[in-house]
Order: C-alpha cells, then sequence, then structure tokens
C-alpha cells in the first residue's frame, strides 16, 4: 500500500512538472519564434532592400518613388486644366499650385531615380486615367466641385505614404524628396480645401470603408554603384505632358 502511495505521489509529482515546463516553453515560445524566424518583417525588410551609398533601399522605399512620379503625370496636368476651366479664383489658384509643385517634385523625384538606377513609369496609371477622363467630362460649377474632391481624397492618401515613409526610411535621397513631398502635398491639400468645395463627410466616410490600397508596382532593385550617372528625364506621355522643371516652389 505504501508503495503504491508513492508511486502516485511521483506521478502526480511528474504532471505537475510537465505541466509547468509546457506553460515555461509556450511563454518563451513567441520570443523566439518570431524574432529570428523567416518570414517576419524584419526578415522582408532585409530581403527586399538593397545596399547604395546613400543608404540601404527599401522596397517602400522604391514604391514613394514611384508612386511620386505617377502623382505627377496626372495632378500637373489637371492643375493645368483647372487654371482654364476654373470658375472660380480659388479653384484656378488651386491649379496654379498643383503646376508649380508637381514640376518641382517630377525634377526631383527623375533626379533621385536616375541617382539610385531606378526605371519610372512614364503615364498615369489607369484609375488616374480615370480621374482624368471625369474631369474632362465636368465642366462649370460640376467642374471645381469635381476638381476639388477628387485631387483633395488623393493627396489625402498620399500624405500618409510620405510620413510613413519619411519616418522609416534609411536612404538619405529618399528622406530628402520624403521632406520635399511633404511640404508640396500639404500645400496642396490646403489650396484645395480653400475651394469651398471639399466634402469633408465624403471624406470621413471613404477612408473608414476603404480597403487597403493595392500597392504600386515599384521598380526592380538597383544594385550598388559608386557613381551615379548623371540624371536622364525620362520622357513624358504624349497625352499628358509635362512643363519644364520648375525651382523649389515659393514658401
Amino acid at each position: 500500500m505504501r508503495s503504491i502511495n508513492r508511486t502516485g505521489l511521483v506521478s502526480g509529482t511528474g504532471l505537475i512538472i510537465a505541466a509547468l515546463t509546457a506553460t515555461l516553453a509556450a511563454l518563451i515560445f513567441p520570443i523566439w519564434s518570431y524574432a529570428d524566424r523567416a518570414g517576419t518583417g524584419l526578415d522582408t525588410l532585409n530581403a527586399q532592400s538593397v545596399s547604395t551609398q546613400f543608404g540601404p533601399l527599401s522596397a517602400l522605399d522604391r514604391e514613394f518613388i514611384t508612386k511620386v512620379r505617377l502623382a505627377g503625370l496626372w495632378e500637373l496636368p489637371a492643375g493645368q486644366q483647372a487654371e482654364e476651366r476654373g470658375t472660380t479664383q480659388a479653384v484656378k489658384t488651386a491649379g496654379a499650385h498643383l503646376v508649380e509643385g508637381h514640376t518641382f517634385l517630377d525634377a526631383r523625384v527623375r533626379n533621385v531615380a536616375a541617382r539610385l538606377g531606378l526605371e519610372l513609369p512614364n503615364q498615369p496609371n489607369a484609375q488616374q486615367r480615370g480621374w482624368l477622363a471625369t474631369l474632362d467630362a465636368a465642366h462649370g460649377t460640376d467642374y471645381d466641385q469635381k476638381f476639388a474632391n477628387i485631387l483633395r481624397r488623393a493627396h489625402g492618401k498620399v500624405f500618409s505614404v510620405v510620413a510613413q515613409v519619411r519616418a522609416n526610411t534609411r536612404n538619405s535621397l529618399v528622406r530628402d524628396l520624403a521632406d520635399d513631398a511633404n511640404t508640396t502635398v500639404l500645400d496642396h491639400i490646403k489650396v484645395l480645401e480653400a475651394t469651398g468645395y471639399v466634402d469633408f463627410d465624403a471624406l470621413a466616410q471613404d477612408a473608414a470603408t476603404a480597403s487597403p490600397p493595392p500597392l504600386t508596382a515599384s521598380p526592380a532593385p538597383p544594385g550598388p554603384t559608386a557613381s551615379p550617372d548623371s540624371p536622364v528625364p525620362v520622357t513624358p506621355s504624349g497625352t499628358y505632358p509635362l512643363p519644364p522643371a520648375a525651382s523649389r516652389p515659393k514658401s
């Protein structure tokens, strides 16, 4: 009888030890399994980043460069159109700001892309061409409203991307470009809102119901270069021509 009790005691103690060991393992598991395991955010960042003389260039950095170029390819001609079609001085002023700001940013992004060895898109994407078509078909006050709201919604989405890139990039060229983009986009947001046509309720509802935007196809990673070639401006689309590069917008 005594031996049976001893066996039961040993078995019970073993179960308790096993349970404590399992609990400890469960607590420790997340620490090592997610910090160093392949497929985590850090591994993805390292795998998709390439070395340049200006610092590591991530996939998000390349996507941002592409977005800046795409923005100029449709927002600049939209600004030119607003200068001509706007029925109020505020809309015409917003158009002028878009022209000046994106002329400046396009020159900047072409310079950065050339120094990093990245190719850039040469025409707006399908969604952006659709926005331009919508503006082409509008006239009068309807044009003013569509211009202010389409452009304000687009700038609001870009603004959050600029902030993310500026906060996290390790590349000095991208960091400087993000500074310029932040200043320019904020200016455009303000002048678009100053038209008096922006529907803020619609913007809030759009933000609350929108699904995550698809990733923009970024340029292929460049190889390290000791001495980047001089910037060579790409030829803009004949449908949406770009004016010559301008200096930094006046503050």
